[in-house]
């Protein structure tokens, strides 16, 4: 029986004196090892990212330092930002999250369609837009007090959703689906598909002629007529590319294997950056003030990375 007792004694003072602060500053840091980054975006002053656990991930120094806000049952899967530097993210649970230029008071608006949102765009005149499942897409003009839906009645999921002006909107998605708009968004017309049933993981418009979608394998098609023909153009990076967006006036696109691309006459080609890892990067934004760009992936992994330099060496080819 006392050797029971002094076993249990040693136990409990070896309980007693376990030191836990490691833990304590782990806890304590902004990006956590299991955070995973699934949307950027950038006001030129702010950076803000969304995880899939519902953390918002808030930078006002381009990425060097971060603060936390836990958005309460959340899983953000789109963040981008209006013109009045304010920014709205979509939530996979039909909500959409709003907060000011700062990245600060968060509030969220529920909304019915589409029932599964994929993709959310803040137009010109400041009007959150969605886009899901069921080829539905919704607009909201009052910060989401009231919703307008629109049914392209087919069975098909909306990937992407953007108004490139004030009045010339695309809707992509499944099957190769492309629907536009040319009153600002009062009426939608499904037009020509895009070739061979295409899934776009991404799409990017910069006029209302021109833009560019990218797929599985690797696959990048581009529109030089507003969608209603598209042709292959070569990526030599080989890697799915899940974002699209521009930088310094460049499309640039990230996705599988840590690839960082960016389009070159007619060609995509790697953005080499030291210490790549190769792991998916599911979200980017452009940094021009520091002529960067800040990528966001698995493993609470945020990166900024550089692009300066590999321009100049790209434009000396």
């Amino acid at each position: 029986m006392a050797g029971i007792a002094l076993g249990a004694s040693w136990l409990a003072g070896c309980t007693s004196q376990t030191d836990l602060s490691a833990v304590a500053v782990e806890a304590a840091k902004p990006v956590q090892r299991y955070d995973i980054t699934q949307a950027l975006a950038s006001n030129g002053k702010v950076v803000v990212a969304g995880t899939q656990s519902g953390a918002v991930l808030v930078s006002a120094d381009q990425g060097r330092s971060w603060r936390r806000e836990m958005l309460g049952g959340a899983s953000l899967i789109g963040i981008t930002h209006c013109p009045d530097g304010s920014f709205v993210a979509i939530d996979f649970y039909r909500r959409v999250w709003s907060a000011d230029a700062a990245g600060a008071g968060w509030k969220s608006s529920p909304f019915d369609k589409p029932r599964i949102p994929l993709a959310i765009s803040c137009d010109s005149k400041g009007r959150w837009w969605i886009a899901g499942t069921g080829a539905t897409l919704a607009v909201s003009a009052d910060a989401g007090a009231t919703w307008t839906v629109t049914d392209l009645a087919e069975d098909a999921q909306l990937t992407g959703i953007q108004m490139v002006d004030e009045t010339h909107g695309f809707a992509t998605g499944e099957f190769g689906l492309v629907a536009t708009t040319s009153d600002g968004g009062t009426t939608w017309s499904r037009g020509s598909k895009m070739p061979d049933e295409f899934y776009p993981y991404a799409t990017l418009f910069t006029s209302p002629g021109e833009g560019w979608a990218s797929g599985i394998a690797g696959q990048i098609l581009h529109t030089a007529d507003g969608g209603k023909t598209w042709n292959k153009q070569a990526n030599t990076t080989r890697a799915a590319l899940y974002r699209l967006f521009m930088h310094e006036g460049t499309p640039h696109g990230v996705g599988a294997g840590g690839v960082v691309a960016r389009l070159e006459g007619d060609t995509w080609r790697s953005v080499p950056y030291p210490d790549a890892v190769p792991v998916f990067l599911g979200a980017a934004a452009s940094l021009p003030e520091q002529h960067a760009i800040i990528a966001g992936g698995p493993g609470g992994l945020l990166r900024v990375i550089g692009t300066q330099a590999d321009k100049a060496s790209a434009s000396a080819r």
